[in-house]
């Protein structure tokens, strides 16, 4: 049978077209599977980080925001010093521990510490934590596999006029599981001894409330809400506006909080009042192997919890 000449060209031009087509779907698919924007490798100094749930995103380890629309005020956030480089997770690649700076604008300089964990050519950042408002800040170091913060601070009964006195190294602990950091009690290596444990310790920074009928209250600003227990029988408290101060009574495990007074400012969403009414409750305290703090309140109705 004799084909026509006209079909015969239209299906080798088809044909044509379809070899082309796929040619360009390949060469896409494979431009695509390779592209460096696919896999790019972020510096810690042009990541972002969360702090008092705000987002910050550095360039060349630097934000600025305007404190509103046309402000000349801004809210600086900066990274202290250079990223120190260490394996934070056991996992055989090098993280970054950072400190960050944050002037909001007014009189305070707060400063965080953060890690950046290494993801393949990436970094994921973790939560920040307080370290201080007006600390001076000194060196970060990683030792056996622990970021680890140095700073100078004030007693917690001094004023910020004060100039700080008293060393702290803050070692960090990074929790595999669900990405976040918290402090790191190193005195007590892999199970704290709660027998040697004592209320004055340390600076306690509230994780949650955990009542009996189920409801939990965790504080939506990390490390803002703090308990300092000092040796006169005095309590300082730090929350996300006031700062608040007492008198605290033991006796045994018993624990009673008295005379307690605020300053006034008020902070529109504030979780001070929650803090500070379950801490009126509170009828004993115990710790925990982890290191923790447990204030238990009344009539065993729940217990605030703190590391």
């Amino acid at each position: 049978m004799k084909k026509n000449p006209s079909a015969i060209l239209t299906t080798i031009t088809a044909a044509i077209i379809c070899i082309i087509i796929a040619g360009l779907y390949r060469f896409n698919s494979t431009n695509k599977i390779d592209s460096p924007a696919l896999s790019v490798s972020v510096d810690v100094k042009n990541s972002s980080y969360i702090i008092d749930g705000e987002t910050f995103t550095l360039a060349d380890g630097k934000s600025e925001k305007e404190i509103t629309p046309g402000s000349a005020t801004k809210h600086i956030v900066s990274i202290f010093g250079e990223p120190v480089y260490g394996d934070l997770n056991n996992d055989g690649i090098d993280d970054a521990a950072i400190m960050l700076v944050s002037n909001p604008g007014g009189s305070g300089t707060f400063y965080y510490a953060v890690l950046a964990i290494a993801t393949g050519s990436t970094y994921t950042t973790t939560n920040t934590l307080l370290l201080g408002d007006r600390i001076a800040p000194q060196t970060v170091e990683i030792h056996d596999g622990r970021a680890v913060f140095n700073y100078v601070e004030r007693l917690a009964n001094e004023p910020m006029t004060t100039k700080p006195s008293v060393g702290k190294s803050l070692w960090i602990h990074y929790d595999i599981k669900d990405g976040n950091i918290g402090e790191f009690v190193k005195d007590f290596e892999g199970e704290a001894d709660p027998n040697r444990m004592t209320l004055d310790m340390k600076k306690w920074v509230w994780v949650k409330t955990q009542m009996n009928d189920g409801k939990v209250i965790t504080p939506k600003m990390d490390g803002k809400f703090t308990l300092t227990f000092n040796k006169d029988g005095s309590v300082n408290m730090g929350t996300d506006c006031n700062s608040m101060g007492g008198k605290y009574t033991l006796n045994g495990k018993t624990l009673t909080f008295g005379q307690m007074m605020s300053t006034m400012m008020y902070c529109e969403g504030s979780q001070e009042q929650e803090f500070g009414s379950a801490l009126n409750e509170v009828s004993s305290y115990q710790f925990t192997s982890k290191g923790e703090l447990i204030l238990e309140i009344k009539m065993d109705s729940g217990a605030i919890i703190f590391r």
